[in-house]
């Protein structure tokens, strides 16, 4: 009988790691309180409580705390795009001393393809390190959504810079109208820009400044990984004024002039990046551009890379800090 017991102990995590049901939970439902009902408790005067409708959560994986990164098809309202987003709540909102605040959102994007999925959800111990954070203080304790980047593969020279170019997918509508309809659909959130962040690589760092230099109404800080500076899409071919309202220049340079509100955005960036013109780029955007309302600051990492591993290994080293300290985070019931 012991050797029974032994061999089911052995073969549990087995068989969980490669999701032989019934020893796993994946695409079992997830949720995360109430939404829109009755008898859900009210919120606090910077808190906005779940308005729903509640979204069909499927978890994706567990973390060892017993927290769970789930995945929805969501159907953006505003853009018309259908797409795959990924979600994580960190340990502390289920915290009853928070039942009645909003937590803070940071939306992380990819780079690479895009489409599909996120490398977020699973990789580069990302989540882990942000649970890791969030417990130890080093890190507001971030609900997270890792939506898809693109509609489709970004081959044969195609990409949409995240944004809604003419005549094409709404993607900059996708990534910051719908994406955050939907945690405020689902989740306890704050209500004003302070409690919104982004954070992405290549693309997605570029999505990622982009979005808080075009809507710093909305939102108030990003991390930067890696990205580029300018849309360069074959797709604005033609569309060069919608173009120029999509180009950080331009939309730091409007801030600027118009004396704020205030952004925070925190740049890392490889020695030994793919692109030997990213680094300098970042400088010479900063040297313009880091005055005034745009406040910046940039991690140099030393060997690192043009990939998510680089990025990701590097946050905890004071990026994700200097982001937290410009961001609110939930306020405990007293």
């Amino acid at each position: 009988m012991a050797s029974v017991v032994t061999l089911g102990l052995i073969a549990w995590p087995v068989m969980s790691y490669y999701e032989i049901p019934p020893f796993t939970d994946k695409g079992d439902p997830v949720s995360y309180g109430k939404v829109g009902e009755q008898g859900a408790p009210a919120g606090d005067s910077k808190s906005l409580m779940p308005t729903g409708p509640q979204a069909s959560f499927k978890n994706a994986r567990t973390l060892d705390d017993g927290t769970h990164v789930s995945l929805v098809t969501y159907k953006g309202k505003k853009s018309g795009f259908e797409g795959k987003v990924w979600v994580w709540a960190p340990k502390e909102y289920e915290d009853p001393k928070y039942d009645k605040s909003g937590f803070p959102v940071m939306i992380a994007l990819p780079g690479g393809p895009g489409y599909g999925t996120n490398y977020w959800w699973a990789g580069f111990n990302f989540i882990e390190n942000m649970a890791k954070w969030a417990k130890d203080g080093t890190a507001k304790p971030f609900l997270i959504a890792m939506p898809v980047l693109n509609p489709g593969p970004d081959d044969k020279g195609i990409y949409w810079d995240a944004s809604d170019i003419p005549g094409q997918p709404k993607m900059g509508t996708w990534l910051t109208e719908d994406v955050p309809d939907l945690m405020r659909e689902n989740f306890r959130t704050l209500k004003s820009r302070d409690g919104w962040a982004f954070m992405g690589s290549s693309t997605g760092g570029f999505a990622s400044m982009k979005a808080v230099l075009k809507a710093p109404d909305k939102f108030k800080a990003a991390i930067c990984n890696g990205p580029d500076i300018v849309p360069d899409s074959p797709l604005w071919r033609g569309h060069e004024t919608e173009m120029a309202e999509n180009n950080p220049k331009v939309l730091a340079k409007r801030l600027i002039a118009n004396k704020g509100p205030d952004v925070y955005l925190a740049y890392q960036v490889g020695t030994n990046e793919s692109n030997v013109h990213t680094l300098p780029d970042v400088k010479s955007f900063i040297a313009t551009y880091g005055k005034g309302p745009v406040h910046t600051k940039l991690d140099v990492i030393q060997g690192g890379k043009h990939d998510g591993a680089s990025y990701a290994g590097n946050l905890g080293k004071g990026t994700i800090q200097w982001i937290s300290e410009q961001i609110e985070g939930p306020t405990p019931s007293s």
